[in-house]
Formats: structure tokens, C-alpha cells, sequence
């Protein structure tokens, strides 16, 4: 039997141009086209774009939540859910942060040697600065902040040295001997201390000493001056930036300060470079440094002067900023950028 009634379609086909919401709407008539006028079949790409940009951030949000989500993991990890500041958990965390810093970025035969000197650096930077600190006072350490950094850093690269001259001595050694006089840093340790002594280990120590203080004294005084003249340019105060743009700063204040750095002992490099090449036997070290700066000439003393400041700048760069990225990760502020303490009312 055939169906009489109409169907679904039909009924839409017949009463469809007489409900308000289907009649089609008079357009606006079109302006005529400019040549600043954006070109319809643009569009698509301009939402691709947004769309990609939509789901970065979203990437971005989730890698927030996640890092917040690690650190907090990490902070109750200590026991009581946050690490106070200077507390012996704060600089054994630091001490972690300069190793990290250090070993993350140089050669695998280095990083027993400067894993140590890192660790020591970083972390007994930490504390000398903030016992120096707390001697000089609230008031005249901001006004003598330079020389708080200075003194803070001679005094943990001190230490740094005294861990750091066995693994140098070791690694000079097996350097300059063809074949090389041990299979290892640690097999060499002991070979030294047999037939010389723990003595061996460190008759280096006092140039060590020369070379390593000062390049460490302006690696973080430099440092600190110019991350707080960096965020002293910039709107608002070191508080209002986030964790990507602390850390940029980081990055930034480390390279310049790198720069400084590779200036500053450049020359002294060259010469131990020199010495070590073109010393004859029984040659006074004195007379050897007279006859080379001879031949060389001042000039000479900065040949490849760029080289190392790309290379210093961008290692000092890095090592703040993954050692500042850490502070952040365990809840600590980063380093430098710091206010003036309040004045007391009288």
C-alpha cells in the first residue's frame, strides 16, 4: 500500500522559505578589493596557526604542572616538605646543583676532576657568602656586596682546589706521558701516592691556587653585578618574572660574566700554555717567561682571544643556568637580583 503520507523531506522542502530563521539574509554589499585587503584563502592558514599555538600552550601548561609536580616530590623527599634557606639541607642541596652544573656540560674524561671542583664551588659559595654576610650586617653587606662576592668565592674556590689538585695532577700527568702512566684517574691516584706520597698528589696546588682564584673570584662577582643591573632595566621587580624568564637571566648574566672571565685569564693561559710547550730543561721559570713574552710580545699574549670568549662565555652561561634552574626545582630563589634590605625606622 502506498504511503499518502508526505514525507520528511517534503514538508521541509515546502514550509522551509517561510520560517523566519531559514530566509536567507540579504548580504552587505562587498567593498572592492585594496591591496591591503588579506586575501580569503589566507584564513585557513591563520587558523592552522592559532590552533598550533593553542596546543604549544597547552604542551607548555602540562611541562608546568608537570616540573611543580617533580619539585614538590623532590622538596618533601628532605622530610619536611620545604627546605629552609641556609639550613645544612639548603647547602647540601646547592653543593648537588654547582656538581650538576659542572659535570652536565664538559667531556666525560673531565668530569671527575671538575665534579668535585663544582660541587665545592657552588655550594661553599653558598655559605661563605651568606656567613660573610651575616658578619658585615644587613646594611653594610648590600653596600659592600661586591666585596661579599669577592671574598665569598675566593674562599670556596680555596677549598675547591684542595679537591680538585689530586684529579688535575693525575690528569697533567697522563697528558704528558706517551704512553700514558695509568689506565685511570683513580689508578693514577694510586700510583702517585705510592711512590711519592699523598704529597704528589699536590705539588700543584699553589698555581692551581693562582690560576683558579681570581677566575672564579670575577666568574661570580661579574655574575652577581650583572644580573642585578639586568633586572634593575627591567619593569617591576626580580619577584614578577617567571621560572623561563629567571633562568634567561641566568643565562645572560653567566655569559657576560664568562666574557669578563676568558679576558681577564687569557693572558695567564697563554703563558702556562707556552711554558709548558717551549720551557727548556733546567730552564729558571722566570727566565722562561722572559724569553717567551720576548717572542710573542704583548699582542701575543691574546692570540685566540674570540675563541675562548665564545667558548667561556657560553660554558659560564650554562652552568648558571642549569644550577639556577635546580634552585628553582627544589624551591630555592635563584642567585643574585636580590633587594636592598629595608631601613630600619628609627
Amino acid at each position: 500500500m502506498p504511503i499518502i503520507l508526505p514525507t520528511q523531506a517534503a514538508l521541509s522542502a515546502a514550509f522551509s522559505p517561510l520560517l523566519p530563521s531559514s530566509r536567507p539574509k540579504a548580504q552587505a554589499p562587498q567593498a572592492p578589493r585594496t591591496s591591503l585587503r588579506a586575501r580569503e584563502h589566507l584564513y585557513p592558514n591563520w587558523s592552522v596557526a592559532d590552533d598550533a599555538k593553542a596546543k604549544t600552550n597547552q604542551l607548555s601548561d602540562a611541562a608546568v604542572k608537570e616540573f611543580e609536580k617533580a619539585s614538590s616530590k623532590a622538596q618533601q623527599s628532605v622530610g619536611s616538605g620545604k627546605i629552609e634557606l641556609y639550613s645544612p639541607q639548603f647547602y647540601a642541596a646547592c653543593t648537588f646543583g654547582g656538581l650538576l652544573a659542572c659535570v652536565s656540560i664538559i667531556s666525560r674524561e673531565l668530569k671527575e676532576s671538575y665534579s668535585v671542583q663544582g660541587a665545592f664551588k657552588y655550594g661553599g659559595y653558598e655559605w661563605f657568602k651568606k656567613f660573610y654576610s651575616d658578619l658585615a650586617g644587613p646594611e653594610n653587606a648590600y653596600k659592600y656586596k661586591t666585596w661579599i662576592y669577592l671574598a665569598g668565592s675566593a674562599s670556596a674556590e680555596f677549598i675547591a682546589d684542595i679537591g680538585l689538585c689530586p684529579f688535575e695532577a693525575v690528569k697533567v700527568r697522563m697528558q704528558t706521558t706517551i704512553p700514558p702512566f695509568a689506565k685511570g684517574t683513580f689508578d693514577g691516584i694510586s700510583k702517585v701516592t705510592s711512590a711519592e706520597g699523598t704529597s704528589g698528589l699536590y705539588k700543584g696546588l699553589y698555581p692551581l691556587w693562582g690560576r683558579q682564584i681570581p677566575y672564579t673570584m670575577m666568574k661570580f662577582a661579574s655574575f652577581e653585578t650583572v644580573v642585578e643591573m639586568i633586572y634593575h632595566r627591567l619593569p617591576g621587580q626580580k619577584s614578577d618574572y617567571g621560572k623561563a624568564a629567571q633562568t634567561g637571566v641566568s643565562f645572560a648574566g653567566g655569559y657576560i660574566a664568562g666574557i669578563l672571565c676568558a679576558i681577564v685569564s687569557h693572558p695567564a693561559d697563554v703563558m702556562v700554555s707556552k711554558l709548558n710547550a717551549n720551557r727548556q730543561p733546567g730552564e729558571a721559570f722566570g727566565s722562561a717567561m722572559g724569553r717567551i713574552y720576548k717572542d710573542i710580545g704583548f699582542a701575543g699574549l691574546w692570540n685566540g682571544l674570540p675563541v675562548r670568549i665564545v667558548m667561556i662565555g657560553t660554558l659560564t652561561g650554562l652552568q648558571w643556568m642549569i644550577y639556577d634552574y635546580f634552585k628553582i626545582f627544589m624551591g630555592f630563589p635563584t642567585t643574585g637580583g636580590a633587594a636592598p634590605p629595608e631601613k630600619q625606622k628609627a
